[in-house]
């Protein structure tokens, strides 16, 4: 008869025991994914009610399990009052991106031209790429098209852009977007870099020609 030794139960226990820590470390680790994919299945289906959020939990759940995505990497920081602040002016600017979007539509119609716009990035986080792309496509008059991760640059089409004037007031709008986001949640070193911009730290909030206009 095969009898395991004493030594090597143990051994099992223990690669047992460090197997669930590990598992139990991951989830932690990933938790932060798991809650930003289930308020962007919420936002997505417009729907935040209990029964929607648990079942997009859900779903969020299988894919990180099934895929094995990389874990997120935080900063280390989370300022509320400049969140609280980005929410009000993202709701803002939902509210005149969608008249604007309106009056184009029944303004000119089909005489509307549209753009594909490159922005260069301050940030090289993965985190912070998602999140600012999800911000912009929820605003009516642009979604994102491509991420270049390599070179931090995103591609957006974006709804009336008639020059590169244009263009550039919009890569100017999402800059300011992406210094909000940073001032909210991005790393020390973001931070301290856009301070650097200007003595005041503020140059990314001037407005310019079109404001923030889709």
């Amino acid at each position: 008869m095969n009898r395991t030794r004493p030594s090597a139960l143990s051994t099992r226990a223990k690669g047992a025991a460090a197997a669930r820590r590990r598992q139990r470390a991951r989830f932690l680790v990933e938790l932060p994914l798991l809650v930003w994919m289930t308020l962007v299945w919420g936002a997505l289906w417009q729907d935040f009610s209990a029964g929607n959020l648990v079942f997009g939990f859900a779903i969020s759940l299988g894919v990180v399990s099934a895929f094995r995505l990389p874990p997120v990497e935080l900063s280390g920081r989370f300022n509320v009052a400049h969140a609280a602040l980005f929410a009000l002016r993202f709701l803002g600017d939902v509210a005149r991106a969608s008249f604007q979007v309106f009056w184009a539509a029944v303004a000119r119609g089909p005489r509307v031209r549209s753009a594909v716009v490159g922005i260069k990035l301050r940030s090289r986080e993965d985190l912070m790429a998602t999140a600012l792309g999800h911000v912009l496509t929820l605003v009516p008059g642009s979604f994102v098209v491509e991420v270049d991760r390599p070179n931090a640059t995103l591609y957006l089409h974006v709804l009336d852009v008639n020059s590169a004037e244009e263009a550039e007031a919009f890569r100017a709008t999402v800059r300011r977007t992406e210094a909000r986001l940073i001032r909210v949640m991005g790393t020390h070193e973001e931070l301290e870099a856009l301070r650097a911009e200007s003595p005041d730290g503020a140059a990314s909030d001037k407005p310019r020609r079109r404001g923030n206009r889709k």
